[in-house]
């Protein structure tokens, strides 16, 4: 016969691996965490993307050289950049710890975005996100500039700023997605925004960008 765990020795095990899953992403839902509103992402046409806009027929690659070309890039391109990053995670399940299109969290979809997109490498939490860059005020905002929620549970929430009033970030319970500020749950839990894209390190990328 099997000695079974005591329940005592089991629920310290339990807690334990919640501590380490915790260290793995600063961006996770928990259970009593309310599940956002669904938004119909799919028909809505953002500024510099057409309805009948596809990666194939704007590729990321295509972008990034034309972000290398400016020492400062224009707002309207930055935007283009994050709305094709868009189309390429688009629908990617929502994963705690996940960093791959097979699933991933927010922190990492944000820490992906900027490394391929910008060369920028941001710490992989949102803990450690919200420190990078500066606080602007949420009417200053602009594409690329990060924001961040506190909604409730245990785990902050992080987007990337894409312009017309919408934000790239990974939902708990719709995946990759683009979210309204606007949208009465994001308003009720916005917490900052901060500038990480200053134009020294935008213009980083003419020098140094390896794809």
């Amino acid at each position: 016969m099997v000695a079974l765990p005591h329940p005592a020795v089991t629920a310290v095990r339990v807690v334990s691996a919640c501590i380490v899953v915790s260290f793995l992403s600063g961006c996770a839902g928990s259970s009593n965490q309310p599940i956002e509103p669904p938004e119909d992402y799919f028909s809505m046409t953002l500024p510099g993307m057409n309805n009948g806009f596809s990666p194939q027929m704007s590729p990321i690659s295509n972008t990034i050289d034309q972000l290398r070309s400016f020492q400062t890039p224009p707002p309207t391109l930055v935007r283009q950049a994050l709305l094709e990053q868009h189309q390429r995670w688009s629908g990617t399940p929502y994963r705690i710890g996940g960093t791959t299109a097979q699933g991933i969290d927010c922190s990492a979809l944000v820490r992906n975005v900027f490394r391929e997109t910008f060369n920028l490498e941001l710490p992989r939490s949102t803990y450690d996100q919200v420190h990078e860059g500066r606080p602007i005020d949420r009417q200053e905002l602009q594409a690329g500039d990060l924001v961040f929620f506190r909604p409730p549970g245990r785990y902050n929430h992080v987007g990337i700023y894409v312009g017309d009033g919408y934000f790239l970030h990974a939902s708990t319970s719709q995946g990759v997605i683009m979210s309204s500020l606007d949208n009465s749950y994001w308003q009720r839990y916005y917490w900052q925004s901060r500038r990480a894209l200053e134009p020294t390190n935008l213009a980083y990328l003419g020098s140094n960008f390896t794809p």
